[in-house]
């Protein structure tokens, strides 16, 4: 496509494009016109060649309370094309391929030089509904209205309008509706088990939920070595699914009975407890069962489900002293996006990581509601949504 003669011809003006609109919580995305302006300095103006749909968005799709706002875009799990850069944008240009992340990598604060944290503080994670800089939309519909952002992404739209310490460049042979994966489901849950985690060869895993984000985990998990992979969840068929992506055990939760979950069946198919739990649901009980059916000593409890703002955890501290255990969270699975996610895209590109699995369905942008079915229906694991087929 001559991306550079429509980059020469829109640069520095606003894009009339479509978007899909989510106006009032948990109702149908309306598919409208609207206006995005031009990028500010450093920022970047992408057109989005694809992007999947996260049950994150669902979450906030659906809430009514703070965060949630409303006329908003979500969407955060993209790949796209450089239209137009702002002022003091080098790190990319027009016609490069990028992937658009949730969580910034300045390179400038503490935590960012560090190898420690991938948590920026210069532009912490929000669920904020402006650009990260500025406080402003980039989006107004066609009465002039401000469109609220989304994780400072908003994929759903044919042009988005992001921060350059949001943009990972990448190499264009990738194909667009694997990359997209990248911006959130591949890179948390592999992270969480390769990074995070740092799960040792021969050790036991055990994953409660096996969604989306859980199989990611399993993936990263066989990556890494471990010999067993337990899965836990309340649908029998995702036994049959976690399979492809490394699960060795099942035990679903509804078939527990009296049982405690994690005391009288994890503790005792493990002799002890797992060496590593992941909670990939967001439930506070869930976390608890986890950190319980982890081994005391050296156990490690990774919390990278999305919970419901406000939730609470209670833990014993007598427990938490004499348990020796590690409860940590894993925000976009620990990793860096300019210096992780390259490393992580060239394991897929060698063939050492398979993301096919993940792809079950793939839906054009007119069809964005069907996506929000499948996923709501427990129909399918990652949904692609194609803006131009």
């Amino acid at each position: 496509m001559d991306n550079e003669k429509l980059s020469s011809k829109t640069a520095g003006k606003p894009i009339r494009c479509k978007a899909a609109v989510s106006r009032e919580p948990g109702e149908p995305l309306v598919i409208e016109e609207i206006m995005v302006a031009p990028p500010s300095p450093y920022e970047v103006r992408i057109r989005i060649i694809c992007t999947s749909l996260c049950h994150s968005d669902i979450i906030f799709w659906k809430l009514k309370v703070p965060p949630a706002c409303f006329p908003r875009i979500l969407g955060h799990e993209a790949v796209g094309v450089v239209e137009s850069v702002g002022e003091n944008v080098d790190e990319v240009a027009e016609g490069d391929v990028v992937i658009p992340t949730f969580l910034s990598d300045c390179g400038e604060c503490a935590d960012c030089r560090s190898e420690k944290s991938n948590l920026c503080s210069k532009f912490p994670f929000r669920v904020h509904p402006w650009m990260p800089r500025y406080d402003a939309s980039r989006f107004t519909d066609l009465k002039g209205e401000a469109l609220y952002h989304f994780l400072f992404v908003s994929s759903f739209s044919e042009y988005t309008v992001v921060d350059i310490t949001h943009v990972v460049k990448i190499d264009p042979a990738i194909p667009p509706n694997r990359a997209c994966l990248f911006g959130c489901c591949v890179s948390t849950g592999v992270g969480a088990a390769c990074k995070t985690a740092n799960v040792e060869a021969g050790s036991t895993v055990a994953i409660f939920g096996l969604g989306s984000i859980g199989l990611a985990v399993a993936k990263g998990a066989r990556l890494c070595g471990a010999k067993r992979i337990i899965g836990v969840d309340i649908n029998p068929e995702k036994f049959e699914i976690g399979k492809n992506f490394g699960v060795t055990e099942f035990i679903n939760s509804k078939d527990c009975g009296n049982k405690s979950l994690s005391q009288q069946v994890i503790i005792e198919m493990t002799e002890g407890g797992a060496d590593y739990c992941f909670e990939c649901v967001g439930l506070g009980s869930l976390v608890q069962e986890a950190y319980a059916s982890c081994r005391k000593g050296w156990g490690k409890t990774i919390v990278v489900g999305v919970d419901k703002p406000g939730a609470q955890l209670n833990f014993s501290s007598f427990d938490v002293l004499h348990s020796g255990k590690v409860l940590t969270g894993s925000l976009f699975g620990g990793v860096k996006a300019k210096s992780d996610l390259p490393v992580l895209i060239k394991r897929y590109m060698d063939k050492e990581l398979q993301l096919d699995e993940f792809v079950t369905h793939e839906v054009k942008f007119e069809d964005i509601n069907k996506a929000f079915e499948l996923l709501i229906e427990g129909k399918c694991i990652r949904c692609v949504i194609w803006m131009d087929k």
